[in-house]
């Protein structure tokens, strides 16, 4: 009977020491599952990172790299839930705009285009931001928080695009979920981030290499090259639309003695303010303005026949000699003479209506000076 008893211990110590066993080597699974897990989503968000890199690399377009941005963020870090927001950065104002979203919500519309205080607390101290709770976070006045927000927000990672010195702008992810956000996320949205920057800075400066590139440095208005192109897309346009379209072509009258008289940078100043008088009394209309060459310019009007182009060009030339310009401390006025034709009405491609519309200019001319004359009047 005792070595019965001795045995029955014997088994129930050994299958004790197995019960360990099993839930040792259990945890040991568990614990590798959840290594393996971890590893796996850092295998996933590095071959993001790669992606990301090969995407802005292969464009310099500003929306497109944006994009880029913000669907990384929101299906790796966010995984598809909360919001997604990124903000641009005015240097001169120091002020967010908001400029590109993802949401779970899709109705949803975003009101704080300017940010909100985290945003804020991030452009200030240029610092990345993890927020478990914003019921329990010092930080920020939650009474506020509470009365002004838009949506039911607990939780929040936000990091600056920074290059070098420069503050371009704040990708931010919320959620409504308490905690639902790790410094893990933290780290790989300031990696995103910094990335970003980069593209960003490369893709404002190709942006303004294009403006530069097609602008007339002088009175910002397009220049010739771009004007011929744009004439030529503008023509097409209308023709699928069967709708008309007109050209004036302007010229400041005794440009040169303004020249003469004062100096060149008198003259670039009558071009300035000729190129805002004509951006303010055409708006209306929609002008696409350039600067034709010297003291002439150009004005297509996509969509305006020409009886309504005649009498805008008739406006526009009250309006400059109204206008005063204080050169060398004299008030002076200055007087345009202006040719109108359209299309298909005088011409039946590109090259013929600037040719009928300069024709209509020299007969202003000729008439006169400080009028508007339509092309075969």
């Amino acid at each position: 009977m005792r070595k019965f008893f001795n045995n029955k211990n014997t088994f129930f110590l050994a299958s004790q020491d197995l019960e360990e066993s099993i839930n040792i080597a259990r945890d040991a699974k568990i614990q590798e599952v959840r290594l393996k897990t971890a590893l796996q989503e850092k295998i996933r968000r590095y071959h993001s990172i790669k992606k990301i890199i090969e995407e802005v690399n292969r464009s310099l377009d500003l929306d497109s790299v944006a994009l880029h941005l913000t669907n990384i963020s929101f299906s790796v870090i966010a995984k598809e839930k909360g919001t997604c927001i990124l903000y641009l950065a005015d240097s001169l104002s120091h002020s967010l705009a908001l400029f590109k979203t993802r949401k779970e919500d899709k109705k949803l519309v975003i009101k704080a285009k300017e940010g909100d205080i985290f945003d804020i607390w991030v452009l200030r101290h240029s610092s990345p931001l993890l927020v478990e709770d914003i019921r329990k976070d010092f930080r920020f006045d939650v009474e506020k928080l509470l009365s002004q927000r838009e949506r039911p927000i607990a939780s929040i990672i936000s990091a600056g695009l920074i290059s070098e010195n420069s503050f371009l702008g704040i990708l931010r992810l919320d959620n409504p979920v308490p905690g639902f956000y790790t410094q893990e996320d933290l780290r790989f949205l300031v990696t995103l981030c910094d990335l970003g920057a980069v593209a960003l800075e490369n893709s404002e400066l190709f942006q303004r290499t294009k403006e530069l590139a097609i602008h007339d440095g002088l009175t910002q208005a397009f220049n010739k090259g771009y004007f011929a192109q744009r004439l030529k897309d503008e023509l097409k346009r209308n023709i699928r639309r069967n709708t008309e379209l007109s050209l004036l072509m302007l010229d400041i009258d005794h440009f040169k003695q303004y020249n003469d008289t004062f100096g060149h940078a008198a003259g670039d100043i009558v071009l300035k303010e000729l190129y805002n008088q004509m951006n303010d009394g055409l708006k209306d209309l929609s002008p696409i303005l350039s600067r034709f060459g010297g003291e002439e310019f150009s004005v297509i009007l996509s969509g305006v026949n020409r009886e309504r182009a005649y009498q805008a060009a008739q406006a526009l030339c009250r309006r400059v000699e109204k206008a005063r310009i204080s050169l060398r401390r004299q008030e002076l006025g200055i007087t345009v003479s202006i040719g109108v034709a359209s299309f298909p009405r005088d011409a039946s491609d590109t090259d013929e209506l600037i040719l009928k519309a300069d024709r209509a200019l020299y007969e202003a001319k000729r008439q006169g000076r400080n009028r508007a004359v339509c092309a075969g009047s």
